[in-house]
C-alpha cells in the first residue's frame, strides 16, 4: 500500500484523444505536498504518513503547529492529512512527493468536499418530483408532502428526506483515470470530475479496486535540496497520449 499526495483543485480542461474524441480532464496541482510526520504501530498503534501541503507564512500558524512543521524540518503547510500505508513503504520526513507519483493510465481515487449549496428545498436536494401543477395543489407546488404517520407511531424518522443543507460533504470518486503527468510543473490531469470548488485540496490515492501497475514504489518524492527524482526501483511511466490541448 502506497500513500496518496494532498493536491489543489485548479480547475477543469479538455484534450482530445487521437481518434479526436473530447475528453474532459481535471487539473490539480502538487503544491509542496511533503511528508511532515510517520505514525508507527510501536507509538501510535498504526502505521502512516502524515502529509503537508501548501506554504503558509509561520505568523498564521498556531504555537504547536510551529514546534510540529519545526520537529520536522518543514515550512508550515495550509494543509495536513494522513495516509496509510504499508510498513516497507515509509518515506522520510521532510521528502517533498513529485507529479509522477502517478503514472499515466493509472486508476485512482479522489476525496474533497464538494460544494457548498447552503439551504436547499426537497427536490433541489433529493431530486424529488414535486406535487402537482392544480387538482387541488395551492402553495405546495415544491412542497416534500408527509414527513409522518398516523397516530401510530406518530413521529417522523431520522434520516428522512427533507429540506436542508446540502453540499460540503466529503465524497470519494473511485477509478478515475489519469490521463496526464506534468512532472516539471507539478500537475497531475485526471479524465472526469473529482468533488469540491475551484482552489480547494483534495487527496489522491491509488484505486482500491484497481491495483496499480508500473508505479514507483515507495513512491516519487525528492529530498529536502534535491532536485526531483523517482524511487530506485520505481518503473518508467507510460507515455501520454499525443493530444491537442484546447483551452
Amino acid at each position: 500500500m502506497r500513500t496518496g499526495v494532498i493536491a489543489k483543485k485548479l480547475g477543469m480542461a479538455r484534450f482530445f484523444d487521437e481518434e479526436g474524441v473530447h475528453v474532459p480532464v481535471t487539473v490539480l496541482s502538487l503544491d509542496g505536498c511533503a511528508v511532515t510526520a510517520h505514525r508507527t504501530a510501536e507509538r501510535d498503534g498504526y502505521v502512516a504518513l502524515q502529509l503537508g501541503a501548501g506554504l503558509r507564512k509561520p505568523k498564521n500558524v498556531t504555537k504547536p503547529l510551529r514546534g510540529h512543521f519545526a520537529k520536522a524540518e518543514v515550512e508550515p503547510r495550509h494543509k495536513v492529512a494522513e495516509f496509510r500505508v504499508s510498513p516497507e513503504n515509509l518515506i522520510e520526513v521532510g521528502a517533498e512527493l513529485t507529479a509522477d507519483h502517478f503514472v499515466v493510465g493509472q486508476k485512482v481515487d479522489v476525496t474533497g468536499a464538494t460544494i457548498g449549496k447552503g439551504f436547499a428545498g426537497a427536490m433541489k436536494r433529493w431530486n424529488f418530483g414535486g406535487m402537482r401543477a392544480t387538482h387541488g395543489v395551492s402553495v405546495s407546488h415544491r412542497a416534500h408532502g408527509s414527513t409522518g404517520q398516523r397516530q401510530d407511531p406518530g413521529k417522523t424518522f431520522r434520516g428522512k428526506k427533507m429540506a436542508g443543507h446540502l453540499g460540503q460533504e466529503t465524497v470519494t470518486t473511485l477509478g478515475l483515470t489519469v490521463w496526464r503527468i506534468d512532472a516539471d510543473r507539478g500537475l497531475i490531469m485526471v479524465k472526469g470530475s473529482v468533488p469540491g470548488s475551484e482552489g480547494s485540496w483534495v487527496r489522491i490515492r491509488d484505486a482500491v479496486k484497481f491495483p496499480p501497475i508500473g508505479a514507483p514504489t515507495p513512491g516519487a518524492f525528492r529530498k529536502a535540496g534535491q532536485a526531483a527524482a523517482p524511487a530506485a526501483d520505481a518503473a518508467p511511466a507510460e507515455e501520454a497520449p499525443q493530444a491537442e490541448g484546447q483551452e
